[in-house]
């Protein structure tokens, strides 16, 4: 196992639900943890809670969408500290509506979250990753990243878009001690379920797709109860930090796993009774 301590990390999203059970393990592990978000109040109150448990946090906000935000945190957490060993790229969420009623306006907006501002992001850390020789840059896709769900069309584009991306980076960068690694979560109880069903029923809860899209809320809802805690994310994102060795991959949380095994396993008619057995 690596040594941890007196290392930078950047954890994006940091303000609830992954991010923020990321960001307090890390920093038990001796890590300073950078904590990035749009919602400054979230992260001073959770770098509050981190230092009063003897933990290290440094607070910069930003939005994923803004260059200037994005070249501006690089640029503050090197000026402090120097260096940046760890980026985990978590900030994102989950644009569900059918393809017909999205507009391409949301689809635009999810894919500069998702995959152009984390993209962006990265590469912004990575030269003095390379110059130092280190470096972990672990992003948080979803079992949606090899599988489907009905109505996600962009997000699963999105996810799907960055497991590949993923896999190009891992090799280009090996050479210089830099390690990628994708995190496949399951369901996780966060605030990520519900507002992907306030979006999903507004662009589609009263068309042609209404039927489709209330039965597929009703489904999340009831599914989100049964969530994993976002802890085994945050534990994944550990086990991944700490190895010298990591694995290119970690699927975790409820779901995960038995999915993508079906569609592994099954293909595409086994995986679509799956889906029709869900919704």
């Amino acid at each position: 196992m690596a040594n941890t301590t007196g290392r930078v990390a950047i954890v994006t999203g940091a303000s609830s639900g992954i991010g923020k059970a990321t960001a307090k393990t890390l920093a038990k592990e001796g890590i300073t943890v950078v904590l990035s978000a749009r919602r400054a109040e979230k992260l001073e109150a959770l770098a509050d809670e981190i230092e009063s448990s003897g933990g290290t946090a440094f607070v910069v906000p930003a939005d994923m969408t803004e260059e200037d935000d994005l070249t501006s945190l690089v640029e503050t957490v090197t000026d402090e500290f120097g260096r940046i060993d760890i980026l985990v790229n978590n900030a994102g969420f989950g644009l569900y509506g059918s393809v017909e009623e999205t507009p391409m306006e949301d689809a635009r907006y999810q894919f500069e979250v998702n995959v152009f501002g984390l993209a962006r992001l990265t590469q912004l850390v990575l030269p003095t990753m390379r110059e130092r020789g280190y470096g972990k840059i672990i992003n948080i896709s979803s079992m949606g990243g090899r599988i489907w769900t009905p109505m996600g069309a962009w997000y699963h584009a999105t996810k799907h878009a960055l497991e590949g991306w993923s896999d190009c980076l891992r090799y280009e960068v090996a050479p210089f001690g830099i390690d990628v690694v994708v995190i496949e979560p399951g369901s996780i109880k966060t605030e990520w379920s519900s507002i992907m069903v306030d979006g999903l029923l507004e662009r589609s809860g009263n068309g042609p797709y209404a039927d489709m899209a209330n039965e597929l809320a009703d489904t999340t809802r009831e599914a989100a109860g049964d969530g994993s805690d976002p802890q085994v994310v945050a534990s994944a994102i550990r086990k991944a930090v700490r190895s010298n060795d990591p694995k290119a991959r970690y699927a975790v949380g409820q779901y995960a796993k038995p999915l993508l095994a079906a569609r592994r396993i099954g293909g595409d008619r086994v995986y679509d009774r799956v889906v029709d057995f869900m919704v």
